[in-house]
């Protein structure tokens, strides 16, 4: 077995566990494996062991190595966990079959016009930044409701969740907590929540979808 299909093993284990361990799981959580700056070298283990959900950050990048995986592997399911510009915006609808940073009202603007030209809008989950980092990409909590109102109601757009990344070096449960309050309070069922080091108290908060790279891969090249 390769080392990434170890990896993989192991964390799946914890996540059953996790799932176990917590009084109100998601139905399901869902491992998306994160493969920034890793190549088809790298993911192909993955993809022998079974393993079919991926996430990437940046479309460019996903562009240079997914289509042929995605040829070979039909039944992927490619998550884009990064920032989208709208300039990158058909390329994304290409390729993804989730977008989980829907962050602003403009992009929701292009992506019901890519939908009303008779393109494909994948699934969507809305970036919460529930830190309020100024550098970082989301909408702050305060005005989630709006942009939900505004991208499944007057957009018509397919939201089914949320997305946060909590702030470095601080408790991440309060985080979730956040997020998962928000999803409750607009009957949103996803929550795409936890990364390699979090991602066993984000499922205790109902993440149904973690985010893991480090874990299965070791450090990013950078």
């Amino acid at each position: 077995m390769s080392p990434e299909a170890e990896n993989l093993a192991a964390i799946l284990a914890r996540i059953d566990a996790a799932r176990k361990g917590a009084v109100r799981p998601a139905p399901a959580t869902a491992l998306i494996a994160v493969t920034k700056t890793h190549g088809a070298e790298r993911i192909r283990p993955l993809l022998e062991a079974g393993h079919r959900v991926f996430g990437e950050n940046r479309v460019q990048e996903a562009q240079a190595k997914w289509p042929p995986l995605k040829s070979e592997f039909p039944d992927i399911e490619l998550h884009l966990i990064g920032p989208l510009q709208t300039n990158k915006l058909r390329d994304a609808i290409g390729l993804f079959d989730v977008i989980h940073t829907l962050d602003r009202a403009k992009l929701a603007d292009a992506l019901a016009a890519e939908a009303a030209r008779g393109g494909t809008v994948p699934d969507l989950l809305i970036q919460v930044n529930t830190g309020e980092e100024p550098q970082k990409a989301g909408v702050v909590p305060a005005d989630a409701p709006a942009l939900i109102a505004l991208a499944r109601g007057e957009r018509g757009l397919t939201v089914k969740g949320l997305m946060c990344i909590p702030p470095a070096d601080v408790a991440p449960a309060p985080h979730f907590a956040l997020l998962a309050k928000i999803a409750r309070a607009h009957d949103l069922p996803l929550l795409s929540m936890g990364m390699s080091a979090d991602f066993e108290t984000a499922i205790r908060f109902g993440a149904t979808h973690v985010r893991v790279g480090s874990a299965l891969f070791g450090a990013r090249a950078q």
